[in-house]
């Protein structure tokens, strides 16, 4: 019984801290640093921003993909995709611009990484699309 009492005390705090907090309420700690401290007001107003920024990025990665996939085109064979060179020096380069950015490099390492096997394994299926048409020249050779 003293060992329930003991976990109740130590997780109803903990249950009160993972609420969702309001959209509409002012910060509850300091100060503004986006554009020069005009934004943001509300987490609503941080949340909205945020949506216009993923709807940006979601239509950059739609460009990006229809690239990879015209990149298929230039590669031999499927073995030809995985390029730990290249996708070593994508993930490298993005970090250099993130921290140029004011971003933290292990964030944009962590995404570039996730991105580049993604499109990888996305390259990987066009392929494999090729060849279930019966359109694979690399497998004549």
């Amino acid at each position: 019984m003293r060992l329930l009492a003991f976990l109740l005390t130590l997780l109803v705090p903990a249950m009160a801290w993972a609420e969702e907090p309001a959209t509409n309420a002012p910060a509850l700690w300091g100060s503004p640093t986006v554009d020069n401290g005009a934004c943001c007001k509300t987490l609503g107003e941080v949340r909205g921003n945020i949506d216009r920024l993923d709807r940006e990025i979601v239509r950059l990665m739609a460009e990006r993909g229809r690239y990879v996939h015209e990149a298929a085109r230039f590669k031999a064979n499927p073995a030809q995709v995985e390029a730990p060179e290249r996708a070593e020096a994508v993930v490298k380069k993005a970090m250099a611009l993130a921290d140029a950015d004011g971003l933290s490099p292990k964030v944009a390492e962590a995404a570039y990484r996730a991105m580049v096997r993604a499109f990888i394994d996305y390259e990987q299926g066009i392929f494999a699309a090729a060849a279930s048409r019966g359109d694979a020249p690399w497998r004549n050779s």
